[in-house]
């Protein structure tokens, strides 16, 4: 089992950006833990983080055939981004959505998701454990 971890823009200044949302934690440590857990977990796991959309929509159609299941922040985009949805939409590979934050408890515009319908679920608020909650639920549904 190959899961694909694909992270939006801005993600690359966690540790040093809005402490209070985001925590210390960077990103490259979010990807040791994942790694590690994938390891555990007996599957293989790959990173990816773009602050450009069309990057994120190259990314996503080509792990159609490649990945069995995608961990996703569209971080930004998530709120804005027709493209991402429409992209996950059509390569039908099971994806997970993830935020650190709780982006319903924030400012009115982040409680707006357009990749989240389209995806098995959504994971947010537990700051790093999201993504390793994210990792189990796309691994427990994948087998």
């Amino acid at each position: 089992m190959k899961i694909l971890v694909v992270n939006g823009p801005n993600l690359n200044l966690l540790g040093d950006r809005e402490k209070e949302n985001y925590g210390e934690v960077t990103l490259e440590s979010i990807n040791a833990d994942l790694r590690a857990l994938a390891s555990e977990m007996g599957v293989e796991i790959d990173f990816f983080q773009s602050n450009t959309e069309g990057e994120l929509v190259d990314k996503l159609q080509s792990a159609k055939g490649n990945f069995d299941g995608i961990i996703i922040n569209p971080a930004a985009y998530t709120h804005t981004s027709i493209a991402l949805r429409d992209a996950l939409l059509a390569i039908k590979v099971p994806a997970v959505e993830v935020h650190l934050s709780n982006i319903h408890a924030r400012e009115e515009f982040r409680k707006t998701s357009y990749t989240a319908p389209v995806c098995i679920g959504q994971i947010a608020g537990f700051k790093k454990d999201s993504y390793l909650l994210a990792l189990r639920a796309i691994v427990n549904y994948l087998r």
